[in-house]
Order: C-alpha cells, then structure tokens, then sequence
C-alpha cells in the first residue's frame, strides 16, 4: 500500500466490523455491526462494492464456511490481512495526529 493512501471512512468501519466479528464475520453479520455500533444504514450494495475493493487491495480475504440453519448453499466468512490491518493502523495514527490538540469545547472564534 502506497504511504500516502488511506482507508476512506466506510473502509475503516467495514475492516473494524469484520475484526469484531473475529469468527462470526459474514457479510449479515459485519453490516448488522456497522449498522449497530456506527448508527449507520448500510445499503447491500455500497457494502458489497467495499468489500470488493478491499479484497482487490489484499486487504481482506475470505473462506467458505458451512451453512447452519436455513441456508442451504455456502457462507462466506471474512478477515482481515496484514496488509489491512497495517492500512488500519496508518489511518488511526494519521487521524490521532490531526486530532492532536484540538479542542472542541473551546469557543468559537470569529
């Protein structure tokens, strides 16, 4: 990954949902979790189309899990690379450093 490319926001929220999912990280799974912890509604198709260009950029991966329950064909279960989580931590450290001394119950200036 290029150092001067970053995860834009609802890359963060679709690599961090998958991490807190760890081994229960489908797709209906990692977007009930955006969606819960984030406030967010989250349309299939944005969501898919992320998932897409993460794997594109080897930042996630997937396997195929047996279904359980009313599924009848395979679930895919996702994690996060290497590569996705270092793009993770680049991001938290440039955000951290912009965030670094900002005061937001200061008052406003003119």
């Amino acid at each position: 990954m290029s150092p001067n490319a970053f995860l834009g926001e609802f890359e963060q929220m679709v690599l961090l949902a998958i991490l807190k999912q760890g081994d229960r990280a489908f797709a209906l799974e990692v977007r009930r979790e955006i969606e819960d912890s984030a406030d967010r509604s989250v349309s299939r198709g944005a969501f898919y189309t992320t998932l897409d260009r993460l794997e594109r950029k080897g930042m996630v991966e997937w396997s195929e899990a047996e279904p359980s329950g009313r599924r009848s064909g395979p679930l895919r279960r996702f994690s996060v690379t290497p590569v996705g989580l270092a793009a993770l931590r680049a991001s938290r450290r440039a955000l951290e450093s912009l965030w670094s001394g900002v005061d937001l119950f200061a008052e406003e200036r003119p």
